[in-house]
């Protein structure tokens, strides 16, 4: 399934008003205006103010004009609006402005590479995805960790895919909230840096439509990439399982992304071996 690429003006400017609108007054300082406010969050000249911009531009970047601000503005706009480190990245991906000699896809020969050190990487569990999620290699730890995955057609080999719509995987996850939050946050993350791949577009608009789940955090318009953490496992046969995780970006290729699985404690390891010794 595929559809166009997204409307950066548009989502520039329904990410500017959602983070606006999240913003506290009272603990910015900002004094007590003379009218009350009627709507939650800082009005479009507090912005424009702490920003150092006309209350005129805000309002047409909020109205997705089709503007296009300069990098000095949007750093601005950052710090008005308190931004984190990824939701600062997003902004300027949103704007064209970030990573201008970055290459569209991995460089010749990175995928082999990474694929022998993924293998190489046994017995802990690892697996090699591009910016999508889709899972471009494993190793034979990973494949018996993520439930009937050698029967997953090649085409669903999709990481996001699987947590929501692969039943086998469904349950796989203790916290599935606090998982799909993370990964969803990593796909608006990308999807704003790659405004014109339709395939991403496409498995985007797939999941809106046949996740509930999917479609109520998405609109939350949440950005970032965890790259460390750990996750509780219902596995269907090794059982309770504690895993952490490290996600690894190659320099050469940052597109892609290598996740690894190490056993959280003593238990947990054991439960891998029995699983990995089948």
């Amino acid at each position: 399934m595929t559809t166009r690429p997204m409307d950066t003006a548009r989502e520039l400017a329904a990410f500017l008003r959602s983070r606006r609108e999240g913003l506290d007054p009272d603990r910015l300082g900002l004094p007590s205006p003379r009218r009350p406010r009627r709507t939650p969050g800082l009005r479009r000249e507090e912005v424009a103010e702490l920003a150092g911009v006309s209350t005129d531009y805000v309002i047409r970047l909020e109205q997705g004009r089709g503007l296009r601000p300069s990098a000095e503005v949007l750093a601005a706009l950052a710090r008005a609006l308190r931004l984190e480190p990824s939701e600062r990245d997003y902004l300027f991906d949103l704007a064209g402005r970030r990573r201008p000699g970055t290459a569209e896809g991995p460089a010749a020969g990175a995928a082999a590479s990474l694929t022998r050190l993924v293998a190489d990487l046994s017995p802990l569990p690892a697996m090699l995805l591009d910016h999508r999620y889709d899972i471009l290699a494993w190793n034979p730890e990973m494949a018996r960790l993520l439930p009937d995955f050698e029967a997953v057609p090649p085409s669903r080999r999709n990481a996001m895919w699987l947590c929501l719509l692969h039943p086998p995987t469904r349950g796989l996850y203790a916290d599935r909230e606090q998982v799909l939050r993370d990964g969803i946050a990593h796909l608006r993350a990308a999807w704003a840096a790659h405004p014109q791949d339709g395939q991403l577009s496409g498995l985007i608009a797939e999941f809106a439509t046949q996740d509930e789940d999917f479609a109520r955090l998405w609109s939350q318009r949440e950005v970032g990439v965890n790259g460390r953490g750990r996750k509780v496992l219902r596995h269907p046969i090794a059982g309770a399982l504690t895993v952490d995780f490290e996600v690894l970006l190659p320099l050469q290729d940052p597109d892609l992304r290598l996740l690894v699985y190490r056993a959280a404690d003593e238990e947990s390891r054991a439960g891998l071996d029995r699983l990995c010794a089948r």
